[in-house]
């Protein structure tokens, strides 16, 4: 059962993370069925279930760097769990797409090829499906270790397909997708930062201001790409309290996290792996 350990045990994590997963499904399900999803109800829900697709994959990535401040490893037992949620959003978001256009699957094909966006959404998504198909001990023992992390290494260019593909799809206003392509250009430096041993406050305070910044960048160069806005004037709103919270403040602060996260454990008795232990975990 999902909800219980390797022993066969009941799992108070799993149980809390399997409802946490499900909720906002069952949500959105429920505001579908009742008609609250507003006058484009399969718009709507297409939008809701490709953000926690992206969201949840991000929780995936956040698993392993949180493992290593906590040194609390039975948080690997739900990073399968979240990657296969990530997985299952992605394809209800599919399944509403085919919906919306009344599964007529060769007019489905052809927006697939013919439009950009959705051609890099699916191919993140065929890419997904491979991760969630070999998300299992029996595909470890068959690929071996090497070859299983080099395919499951896909998540990370699969995610930015997704942030891109998301983005795209939300035309003008993309801050929420620029503000989750911030958190995973953090979770990527968290990573970096846990290889080389560096997993502590002050480093991750650094990250936490990198990040800040490394996402107003993604924001004027996607205003200044994608779009017509004036770049520079969106670029300059970032210093402008009164216009908080703009996606780079909310990223910081999300950031932030990370070094209170190492400070509470590295003084609380509880310190996390060092950076020689942590170099053979996964994911």
């Amino acid at each position: 059962m999902i909800w219980q350990d390797r022993q066969g045990r009941f799992s108070p994590l799993k149980a809390a993370v399997l409802l946490a997963v499900t909720l906002p499904g069952l949500w959105i399900g429920w505001r579908l069925g009742t008609g609250q999803m507003g006058a484009k109800p399969i718009t709507a829900a297409l939008h809701e279930t490709g953000l926690w697709s992206v969201r949840l994959l991000l929780v995936t990535l956040l698993v392993t760097p949180l493992r290593a401040l906590t040194g609390q490893n039975r948080l690997l037992q739900i990073r399968r769990m979240l990657g296969v949620s990530a997985l299952a959003y992605a394809l209800i978001h599919l399944g509403l797409y085919v919906f919306d256009l009344k599964f007529d699957l060769v007019k489905v094909a052809s927006e697939i090829v013919l439009r950009f966006y959705l051609t890099i959404g699916f191919v993140a998504l065929v890419a997904m499906s491979a991760l969630g198909a070999t998300s299992f001990d029996s595909s470890i023992r068959k690929l071996g270790a090497e070859h299983w992390n080099r395919l499951h290494s896909l998540i990370y260019p699969l995610a930015l397909l997704t942030l891109w593909h998301g983005a795209l799809q939300s035309k003008i206003d993309a801050s929420e997708h620029i503000v989750m392509t911030g958190l995973f250009l953090a979770l990527i430096g968290a990573r970096i930062l846990r290889r080389q041993g560096r997993l502590t406050p002050l480093w991750l305070l650094g990250l936490a201001i990198v990040s800040a910044l490394a996402t107003s960048l993604v924001e004027y160069g996607w205003y200044a790409l994608a779009t017509g806005l004036p770049a520079g004037r969106v670029f300059a709103a970032n210093l402008m309290l009164e216009l908080a919270p703009r996606p780079a403040h909310s990223v910081g602060i999300m950031a932030l996290a990370l070094p209170l996260a190492a400070l509470w454990f590295s003084s609380g008795g509880k310190p996390g792996y060092s950076g020689t232990r942590q170099r053979g975990v996964t994911g």
